[in-house]
């Protein structure tokens, strides 16, 4: 199943050349996600301008830049000529969005998907709007595939550990992720528990409560830790000193863009954040 899923994603790639003629032809894609999707479906080349979280593959470093996703500018996207703004679910703001929009400027905001199905979704959109619905079907059933081996990755942790984590530090409090967010469906995923589950979205956290969430392993993007300059700095806090993660110096860091932006090398962050989810000390 596995190789006729790739021969034929391998098959709609090599005839996209003809699909090109059709569809947005000047693409300006705001969100990691969405850029990857693009990339994956053979229609990079139509990409002109890129947010701040869109840095992979290597490629879209020689794209215009338009700034963060989430503080997006009206007039810049504008001065690129774009036929068509494609963009993540929190694009924004929105002021600027309507912007675009009254300006003439085709703008399409893809579902948020946070899961396997919900990446899918998410590719079947792109593939809609970039008038590749083949390739855009071939890459959804290439990704079921490559989860299921991933899956089975974190199945076989038993453990079933607590996982926390920590986005960054507000006013002294580690800001953590609780339900709701794409770290509590990645750390699911990937076969661990969320151990700030008390609490929806990105909340400060207090020394007491994550003394008594008692997590098992302390979960960051390798950004944070590089700002911090190391990750001592976070497990030498009296917070996480008073829990496993602290006393087994228990911790995973990942790079961001890979660990949450829910796209096509989904089951690559799956894979990876379960196998280390699996060493028992740091």
């Amino acid at each position: 199943m596995r190789f006729l899923t790739a021969l034929l994603l391998s098959a709609v790639l090599l005839a996209s050349g003809d699909a090109r003629a059709a569809g947005p032809q000047r693409i300006v894609s705001a969100g990691g996600d969405i850029t990857e999707i693009i990339y994956q479906l053979g229609a990079g080349d139509r990409v002109i301008g890129l947010d701040s979280t869109s840095n992979f593959p290597a490629d879209a470093s020689e794209k215009a830049q338009i700034g963060y996703i989430r503080n997006l500018a009206a007039e810049g996207i504008l001065s690129l000529q774009p036929d068509l703004l494609i963009a993540a679910h929190d694009a924004g703001p929105p002021p600027a969005v309507e912007q675009l929009r009254a300006a003439g400027l085709r703008v399409e905001i893809a579902p948020k998907g946070d899961s396997v199905a919900g990446v899918q979704e998410k590719i079947r959109f792109v593939g809609t709007v970039l008038e590749l619905p083949e390739q855009a079907e071939a890459l959804a059933l290439k990704l079921e595939e490559d989860m299921k081996a991933s899956l089975e990755i974190a199945e076989a942790n038993t453990e079933r550990p607590r996982v926390i984590f920590v986005l960054n530090t507000a006013d002294g409090a580690p800001l953590v992720g609780g339900t709701e967010t794409s770290a509590d469906a990645i750390i699911a995923l990937a076969g661990g528990v969320n151990a700030a589950a008390g609490f929806e979205g990105y909340k400060p956290m207090s020394q007491e409560a994550i003394i008594t969430a008692a997590p098992d392993v302390l979960l960051m993007m390798s950004q944070t830790v590089d700002r911090l300059g190391s990750i001592d700095v976070m497990l030498s806090r009296p917070e996480f000193q008073l829990t496993p993660a602290g006393r087994n110096r228990r911790h995973v860091a990942m790079e961001g863009i890979l660990l949450f932006s829910f796209g096509p090398r989904l089951p690559q962050a799956v894979r990876e954040l379960a196998t280390a989810l699996q060493q028992k000390d740091g």
